[in-house]
């Protein structure tokens, strides 16, 4: 038994040893450099308690709120669209059809492109002014948009960017789907039922669990959105888009303020466990499992 376990830690001492070095330990290091004023270009820096969490949440920084209600607008929008839209997408990729090896390899190309050369793709792609999307538009006479230059429409427009990149959640969607046992499509057109019994009765309850990991990993990557913003908009026009992880970057590397930044990430950190545990909590009324067990 010493033996085994003595074997099972030494395997998994790269991995503790990594969490520990990379992960737990400067998560100690930001909480407590939230509690000084830890700034790069000062000499000293002084323990000031809690006064960067009562500067964020007094109101004295504005930008604090503004940037927190813009995030939770690209969540509230981003998350249901990214679950929908590929759960679609995999429906219809995983119909046994001729070439549908080449049309999963396709939505999923676009995921493993590097970020800057997406936003690039994206950047032309909006311009109001010479952008493919408007030039279109105009030829069929449909109204245009300002899209990443328009302080209405430049979160939509972000959250549409973001769709580029679904292949994996896709990939995902298919995995669960593969997994359902065909006898249960087989009882059903047996009693007559046709693909919209199937779809409510056996495809949504059986990938459940696949839809509530979807879900869990899309709000956490949507909360810590950064890319766009620093690419795409660099939180404009008029600071529309100023989410709040690019709010922590420049707070922390433009404006040198480690101590107050810190505070910001284990806000965010709070905020991202919250809804996590609030998904986790429901999970128990919505999730089953194959054999009938809920989460």
């Amino acid at each position: 038994m010493r033996k085994g376990m003595f074997y099972g830690l030494l395997f998994t001492a790269p991995a503790i040893l990594g969490f520990a070095i990379f992960t737990l330990g400067p998560m100690i290091a930001s909480l407590v450099l939230s509690l000084t004023d830890y700034n790069v270009f000062k000499e000293q820096t002084a323990f000031v308690g809690v006064d960067n969490y009562m500067r964020l949440f007094s109101g004295e920084d504005e930008l604090f709120y503004k940037s927190l209600g813009i995030t939770f607008y690209f969540v509230l929008l981003r998350v249901p669209a990214v679950i929908l839209i590929s759960f679609g997408i995999a429906l219809l990729l995983n119909l046994n059809v001729k070439g549908r090896a080449i049309f999963r390899t396709i939505i999923y190309l676009p995921s493993i492109v590097p970020a800057v050369a997406s936003a690039m793709i994206w950047m032309w792609l909006l311009n109001p002014d010479l952008g493919l999307i408007n030039s279109l538009l105009s030829r069929l006479h449909l109204p245009t948009s300002d899209w990443l230059y328009g302080e209405g429409s430049v979160i939509p427009s972000v959250v549409l960017t973001t769709l580029w990149g679904i292949g994996s959640t896709v990939i995902i969607f298919l995995a669960g789907l593969s997994g359902i046992p065909r006898q249960y499509y087989e009882a059903i057109e047996v009693d007559g039922g046709g693909w919209l019994r199937k779809l409510s009765h056996v495809t949504i309850p059986m990938v459940t669990p696949t839809i509530f990991f979807n879900t869990i990993m899309t709000i956490i990557g949507s909360f810590q959105v950064f890319n766009e913003a620093y690419i795409l908009t660099q939180g404009g026009p008029n600071n529309r888009s100023l989410f709040y992880v690019f709010y922590l970057w420049r707070t922390g590397f433009r404006d040198a303020e480690m101590g107050y930044a810190s505070a910001l990430a284990w806000i965010l950190f709070i905020i991202i466990l919250f809804f996590t545990f609030i998904v986790f909590r429901t999970s128990k009324s919505w999730v089953y499992y194959e054999g009938g067990d809920r989460a």
